[in-house]
């Protein structure tokens, strides 16, 4: 029996939803992955790793949906991969490692359209964490040590940025609850008991 638990995470800015995949990673003792994914698709695709970090989770505005799937199905050694824009590649490599990386073992995923790239895969189930805006402020402000309007305009411009990538890139809508298994507002229940609702239904889906 396949033993595996994936468990893939969007989050807003300010939500903690980086820290609940940590915690929640280290209490089920397995890893979670963020950055990390960026430096294992380099070594893998061979691209340079200032490039993952330069096109992290940005859009462009000339990417075709069919296009990501027509030649991922097809493979990287097909002329249309070849004459593929750069940022085209990375998104890619990235789908590429993380559908790797969920195969081979139990781990938590943070953001990059994970849920998307391991849809089809049935231990893996996919989390959106929100929370109120007063309290995701509150939390850039203290993570940077900067004032209200600084940290709102963080806030706006990193959800903007997440949610036009999401939208871009996969076939559904960032933040909205149709995309995700559950959405847990991290305000409501602080971080800790967003983890242990997190690992409620991991138990309930029988996979834990």
């Amino acid at each position: 029996m396949d033993k595996r638990l994936v468990i893939t995470i969007g989050r807003q800015c300010g939500s903690g939803g980086r820290r609940i995949g940590q915690m929640l990673a280290e209490q089920l003792g397995i890893k979670c992955y963020d950055k990390e994914i960026l430096n294992r698709a380099a070594k893998e695709s061979g691209l340079a790793a200032e490039l993952f970090e330069t096109h992290d989770e940005k859009p462009t505005s000339s990417f075709l949906y069919s296009l990501v799937m027509d030649t991922y199905s097809l493979g990287y050694t097909s002329s249309s991969y070849m004459d593929m824009p750069i940022n085209h590649k990375i998104f890619l490599a990235q789908f590429d490692t993380i559908k790797k990386l969920a195969s081979e073992e139990s781990c938590v995923i943070v953001g990059r359209c994970a849920d998307y790239a391991l849809a089809d895969d049935p231990n893996a189930f996919s989390v959106f964490i929100t929370g109120d805006d007063e309290d995701k402020i509150k939390r850039i402000m203290e993570t940077n040590n900067i004032d209200a309007n600084k940290a709102k305009d963080i806030m706006i411009k990193t959800d903007k940025k997440r949610s036009s990538y999401y939208n871009y890139y996969s076939s559904k809508r960032w933040a909205d609850s149709r995309s995700y298994d559950m959405c847990v507002n991290s305000t409501k229940l602080g971080l800790e008991g967003s983890v242990e609702l997190i690992k409620t239904y991991a138990k309930i889906k029988g996979l834990l």
